[in-house]
This record gives structure tokens, C-alpha cells and sequence, in this order.
């Protein structure tokens, strides 16, 4: 998902909640390649960066949308993989990222079923909000395993009224923390931003970012 403007994702093809989703991202998948390509990963992601280990590492990008955050990861030497449900979105990225060594997955959270492997970063940039209270807690629990020892999840929430036209929540970084601690993780930052990137008014974000503990 492309931070600070919704990541075009939702959780699992099979769940309930992915259905009111995915139609949204399927039907606005171009326009919305423009719009989140319009914001920078950096711009976005600035307040994590100096936590990510030297490339090359092995990233996941959950809910990767129209691909700028998988794309920019690459681009620096990342071993990334991308997974995303809707396939317009896959079709949008793979367009407008052409030359960029990403691995594209059809997978979602919660279940992401068809990851193998572990990663030394697991990214979800505007995607945990569309989980569901009942869903967050496997999905958590998924992510823990998907990272290696000592790896970083860093989660962005947009905080605010959620918009009529999906399904969205509104989840605090405190909640995002104690769900990381019952899964093994632990807080390392959180990061606050007041404004909205697109220009959207009511709407801030949060960046959480946890951390395995070693074997």
C-alpha cells in the first residue's frame, strides 16, 4: 500500500470484509496509481528509514498496491516481495514499475497463505485499518512468524473518520503495539504526522514500527 494515502488493499480474497474492499481498488486502480505516485516513499516513509537494515534484506510489502513503496524498495537494492489481492492493482504496478525486480504475489492478509519464508522487513503502508477487530489478531500473529529474528514490521495507520465508499477503521498506534506485544514484538517507534499528504482534511497518520526479538 502506498503510505500516507492508502494503500490500495484490503485483507484476505475469502474473508467478508474483502469484498466490500477490493471492488473500490479494482474499479479505481489507474486513478489511483496517479494519485498515490504523486507522494514520494521517502516523503512518506521518512520518519522509519534509518531503522531499515542495509540492503540487500529481504522485504515484504503487504498490500502493495500500485507498487511505488515495493518499487522504491527495490530501486535501493532490496529484496522485495509484493503481495497484493486485487489483480487490477498487480496489472496498474507492473505497468508503471516495469523494470524493477519485485516479486508480485496474489496473497492477503489475514491468512497471507501463500508466503513462504521469513523477511527482515515486513511493511504495511495503510492496510491494517481495513482488518476487522476479529482479524487483527491472526494477522498479527502471521506477521510475527513471517519476520526473522531481530526483523521490523513498521505498520502505517490513517487515523481520522473513515470514508464511506470501504470498509475502514479507525485503529490508534496504541492498539497497533499491545497486538504486536501478545505476538512477540515490541514496540520500537512511533511515529505522528498531523497532516494528510494528498491534502485531505481530518485525516493524520501514524507509523508503527515493532521489533522480534531474537532467537
Amino acid at each position: 500500500m502506498v503510505g500516507t494515502g492508502e494503500n490500495p488493499s484490503g485483507p484476505s480474497a475469502s474473508s467478508a470484509s474483502a469484498a466490500s474492499i477490493q471492488p473500490y481498488y479494482a474499479l479505481n486502480a489507474a486513478a489511483l496509481g496517479r494519485r498515490y505516485g504523486s507522494v514520494s516513499f521517502e516523503a512518506v516513509h521518512g520518519g522509519v528509514l534509518d531503522l531499515l537494515p542495509p540492503a540487500p534484506a529481504k522485504v515484504l510489502d503487504v498490500g502493495a498496491g500500485t507498487g511505488r513503496d515495493a518499487a522504491a524498495l527495490a530501486r535501493r537494492g532490496y529484496e522485495v516481495v509484493a503481495a497484493e489481492p486485487v489483480g487490477e492493482l498487480r496489472q496498474v504496478a507492473q505497468r508503471l514499475h516495469p523494470g524493477e525486480d519485485v516479486c508480485w504475489v496474489a496473497d492477503a492478509l489475514p491468512a497471507l497463505s501463500r508466503l513462504e519464508g521469513t523477511f527482515e522487513v515486513v511493511l504495511l503502508s495503510a492496510v491494517w485499518m481495513h482488518l476487522p477487530p476479529p482479524q487483527r489478531e491472526q494477522a498479527m500473529q502471521r506477521l510475527a512468524v513471517l519476520l526473522e529474528p531481530m526483523g521490523l514490521l513498521v505498520v502505517s495507520l490513517r487515523r481520522g473518520d473513515p470514508p464511506a465508499d470501504r470498509v475502514m477503521f479507525d485503529v490508534p498506534a496504541e492498539e497497533v503495539v499491545r497486538d504486536g506485544e501478545r505476538a512477540g514484538l515490541r514496540a520500537v517507534r512511533v511515529v505522528e504526522e498531523g497532516t494528510d499528504r494528498l491534502g485531505r482534511t481530518g485525516v493524520w497518520w501514524q507509523t508503527v514500527v515493532l521489533c522480534k526479538e531474537g532467537a
